[in-house]
């Protein structure tokens, strides 16, 4: 069993062997989830994007940046069209 010491100031250096586990580094971000009353898991909360690959299934087609730049500007045009009609 690992153990750290509270700071006065609510800090606690997490151990090298556990941030090795956690794949965490100065500068990441953890996430304390309750798992029941005084009892808590700690969670590394920087993932990379390429994690995020398949989960949502395959798109129904395939889209250009180009056609993502067009959507983009279209849709960024009429929320000011829309913006300016409300004053």
């Amino acid at each position: 069993m690992t153990t750290a010491t509270l700071t006065s100031k609510g800090q606690i250096t997490i151990p090298a062997e556990i941030r090795r586990m956690l794949n965490v580094r100065a500068g990441d971000r953890v996430q304390f989830v309750q798992l029941e009353p005084g009892r808590f898991e700690i969670i590394a909360a920087t993932h990379s994007v390429r994690e995020l690959k398949g989960l949502f299934g395959k798109p129904a087609r395939t889209v250009s940046i180009e056609e993502m730049n067009c959507t983009i500007a279209a849709r960024g045009a009429a929320a000011v069209s829309r913006g300016r009609s409300k004053t």
